[in-house]
């Protein structure tokens, strides 16, 4: 409201003054000033009082209270605009999948342009269905033979002008093509900046800017952090009132916003661009763009170390960003995780004492590895390493290169979602949740199982009618979907609890990562008549599961 207020007096719609009981402040000035009613110069004083305050202390004070209230809401609009930034960029990407993207608009046309899975434009056009052309059968022809020559499977539509009208077309088109086709709205905010700047000339020097902005619509879904780190943040539009607020303090705020998304996320070292290395910890733009330099004219890199090799990036700034760089098939597995090179030696060491190789990183055999490190402390001075060290290093062992994207809600796509008769109710059971609890003492599981024998019969029914093949005539498909929740990776002599509001969160987690790998099957392959049996298994201490019993009611909802 203060920014807006702000704003209003800016463009001298209103006119703002602080209300203030100046009887009462005067009153109080003179019992300050004058000392003596009946002196002669009271009259005088008087005068002086009431001047000083009108002329000079009132100003002065309302300058003050709205400054303060101003630095307050920017503080706060500025918090507002990085939460929504951060959770546009740490959107999950969708891999490998030809993507059609769709610029939509009305007298100019709508731009189109297809890329493969790595973010290649294989083919642009523009196309004609919306007014004043209403080239509706030419436009839906053009499509059909793009979706055929390219085999795209997905349509990221931007939500910007005639993004409505365009969507009924892109319904009306999948309804009469026989492969599975599916879209999804994308939020253009940025796209027109973006396609306009000299970092799209320079990537794409002979397209204009609609195909630009249509290559942004697809990219975007493919990978929304390397797409939008090309934009400034400022030009996204995820909040209110930039223009009238501190731009230095903004940009700064912003940025570090973008450089820590970059960072949790990190990034491939032998595909990230420019833009996107530029965010890293300890890299500059010039530096950025050494490395890609260096790898156009070396190849790809297949150590860290090699990036000592890059013209102006030296050990401070090496010690900086390794550990932020990933490296995929590289000489050492250590270097696809974010295990800083300082500690390859100690998690090598922690690998050897637990019977494992090196090559067990990438294979994805470490999983339940903080289970048998039975006492951080002494395994921490063992390694000649801190203890918090020790467990990050854990903690990416078990799941190597682990992106914290894959968390976040995944888009929804769509394929004929336009009115509330579209919706149909399913169901999504769990049929086993099996609890183990770890016995430290005697070495051995107890094992507790609950089965839940509904069968999904509605989702089956359902994916059946969506789908217009007869549960009968389709092959049945029983698979089965396990997932593992370590209820703590605490010493197991530490004091401190595990909450029965920490347990029922983490197995929610796990219920919905179970459903979302269910329902991502079922739309790959919607011809399959599917039985997942889904499985939870909760692993937790027998110290910490006596705890919760004490602690948890036979209602409890855990």
């Amino acid at each position: 409201r203060t920014l807006a207020i702000n704003r209003g007096e800016k463009e001298k719609i209103l006119t703002v003054k602080i209300e203030a009981p100046t009887e009462d402040i005067i009153k109080y000035l003179k019992k300050q000033v004058i000392t003596n009613d009946g002196a002669p110069t009271a009259a005088v004083l008087t005068e002086v009082v009431e001047d000083a305050y009108d002329r000079l202390i009132a100003p002065a004070i309302e300058r003050e209270i709205r400054n303060n209230l101003t630095e307050e809401a920017e503080d706060g609009a500025i918090k507002v605009f990085g939460k929504n930034l951060e959770q546009l960029l740490m959107q999950p990407p969708i891999a490998g999948q030809v993507v059609l993207g769709w610029d939509p608009a009305f007298r100019t046309g709508c731009k189109i342009s297809v890329v493969d899975p790595t973010g290649k434009v294989l083919d642009t056009t523009v196309i004609y269905p919306t007014a004043p052309q209403n080239k509706v059968e030419e436009a839906k022809a053009v499509i059909k033979k793009l979706i055929d020559k390219h085999h795209v499977t997905l349509i990221s539509l931007g939500n910007g002008t005639a993004s409505r009208e365009s969507e009924q077309v892109i319904v009306e088109l999948l309804k009469e093509i026989p492969v599975k086709v599916q879209y999804i709205i994308v939020n253009e905010a940025g796209a027109s900046v973006y396609s306009a700047s000299k970092l799209a000339t320079e990537e794409f020097p002979n397209f204009d800017v609609g195909q630009r902005s249509a290559t942004s619509m697809a990219r975007r879904l493919q990978d929304p952090l390397a797409e939008l780190v090309k934009i400034d943040p400022k030009s996204i539009g995820v909040g209110q009132y930039q223009h009238d607020m501190n731009q230095k303090k903004l940009s700064e705020a912003l940025g570090g916003v973008v450089e820590d998304c970059v960072n949790k996320v990190g990034v491939d070292l032998n595909t990230a661009s420019v833009s996107l290395l530029e965010y890293i910890s300890g890299i500059s733009k010039t530096i950025a763009k050494n490395i890609v330099d260096y790898r156009e004219e070396n190849g790809k890199f297949t150590s860290r170390s090699q990036l000592l090799k890059v013209a102006k990036l030296g050990p401070k700034a090496f010690e900086q960003c390794a550990g932020f760089m990933r490296i995929s098939g590289g000489k050492n597995p250590l270097d696809a995780t974010s295990v800083h090179p300082e500690s390859y030696e100690a998690a090598s060491a922690l690998l050897s004492k637990l019977g494992y190789k090196p090559n067990d990183v990438v294979a994805g055999n470490l999983l339940g590895l903080s289970l048998q490190v039975k006492d951080y402390k002494k395994m921490a001075a063992e390694l000649g390493i801190g203890e918090i060290t020790l467990r990050d290093i854990v903690k990416e062992l078990e799941k190597p290169a682990r992106d914290p994207r894959d968390d976040m809600p995944k888009p929804i796509l769509r394929s004929d979602v336009l009115e509330m008769k579209d919706l149909k109710e399913t169901t999504d059971p769990i049929t086993e949740i099996t609890v183990v609890v770890k016995d430290v003492a005697e070495e051995t599981d107890v094992t507790v199982t609950a089965r839940k024998e509904e069968a999904d019969r509605d989702s089956r029914e359902e994916t059946a009618r969506r789908t217009d093949v007869p549960t009968e005539t389709r092959e049945t498909v029983i698979t089965d979907e396990t997932i593992t929740v370590a209820m703590t990776d605490r010493d197991v002599n530490s004091e401190t609890e595990t909450t029965t509001e920490e347990m029922t969160e983490r197995t929610t987690q796990a219920f919905r990562l179970l459903q979302s790998k269910d329902r991502n099957h079922r739309e790959r392959m919607p011809r399959e008549k599917t039985i997942t049996r889904r499985k939870i298994i909760v692993v937790m201490m027998k110290k910490e599961c006596q705890r919760a019993r004490r602690k948890t009611s036979r209602s409890s909802s855990f």
